[in-house]
């Protein structure tokens, strides 16, 4: 299943609507703190592309989605949400582009004009040349690990548990940089014997696992969060992502249970905000993403909320 597949499949593509100020999206029931009072936000999952530069095989043209999205557009989405920091993540362009990927994001961080000071690039651990292409980017401070997408068609059920694909992200352990696991929920076991394999290499679980919101019964998705939480390799689970599953008419409520499992299952010191954005804008402004988080963990420790929405990528990335 391709990446536009899966989106399809989620009931993402062909939403109506302006990107940035989506109609469907239910508006949260909580006012907005005044800006002076906006605690700060890393955001850890910053998604670029310049349509210009890059080709996305997954990105329908008839998709919402379907126009560039530079920094410039992300500091717009962000504004007055006090984000001081951010982490960018590959975008799954045409692999014959990852190394112009990975110059173009490395080169935004290092100019230091923006709040992204961070970079997770794409990759493909399995290639024969995987070692050559991490060892090229050797010493780059802004690097911090690399991703695969594991829920298209080029990664069948079983796919990161293939001789090469171990063999690569064990590479990166010794370099000293992440994976971040993005794979269907119901694969989250095949992620488990991953992580065991590759015991020097940090995982970092993208999006609550992908845990079904409207799910009538999470319990699998539940158990193998819980058994993945288990291996301390995988130090965080990004609180991101589940928004996109939304009906058009939504709440914070509707999105709460996985939320909720997903920050007891990880405990306070690994889990980590992220905005997804512009796939966000799908079904909710960048700020509307925050509004719902913050309503759902409104009554949580303010400190394990520092640590959600600011410390804890702060020292998993180690940022400055």
């Amino acid at each position: 299943m391709r990446r536009r597949t899966f989106l399809k499949t989620a009931g993402l593509i062909g939403v109506a609507g302006a990107l940035e100020s989506p109609t469907q999206a239910a508006p949260v029931q909580q006012a907005a703190q005044p800006e002076k009072e906006m605690p700060r936000i890393i955001d850890t999952h910053v998604h670029l592309w310049d349509l210009n530069r890059f080709r996305l095989p997954w990105l329908a043209k008839d998709s919402p989605l379907a126009r560039s999205h530079v920094i410039k557009d992300h500091q717009t989405a962000t504004d007055g949400l006090n984000v001081v920091k951010g982490v960018y993540m590959e975008v799954d362009v045409d692999p014959a582009q990852h190394n112009a990927e990975a110059d173009y994001v490395l080169d935004i961080c290092q100019k230091a004009n923006t709040p992204l000071v961070a970079a997770v690039i794409g990759g493909r651990p399995a290639s024969d040349d995987f070692q050559k292409y991490i060892q090229r980017f050797r010493g780059n401070r802004f690097l911090k690990g690399v991703r695969q997408v594991l829920h298209n068609e080029a990664a069948k059920a079983g796919f990161c548990n293939t001789a090469p694909f171990v063999r690569g992200v064990q590479q990166l352990g010794e370099a000293g940089l992440s994976f971040d696991l993005c794979m269907r929920h119901g694969e989250i076991g095949d992620a488990v014997k991953l992580v065991e394999t590759c015991k020097n290499t940090r995982f970092i679980l993208d999006h609550c696992g992908n845990g079904p919101v409207y799910a009538k019964d999470r319990q699998p998705w539940q158990r193998d969060m819980e058994r993945l939480a288990r291996l301390t390799n995988v130090v965080a689970c990004k609180i991101s992502g589940i928004v996109v599953q939304a009906r058009e008419k939504w709440t914070a409520d509707d999105l709460a249970p996985v939320i909720n499992h997903s920050l007891t299952a990880f405990g306070p010191d690994r889990v980590m905000f992220a905005g997804d954005w512009p796939v966000c804008t799908l079904k909710a402004t960048f700020r509307q993403w925050v509004e719902a988080l913050r309503s759902i963990v409104r009554n949580r420790k303010p400190e394990d909320n520092r640590k959600l929405f600011h410390d804890n990528a702060a020292r998993v990335y180690g940022l400055k």
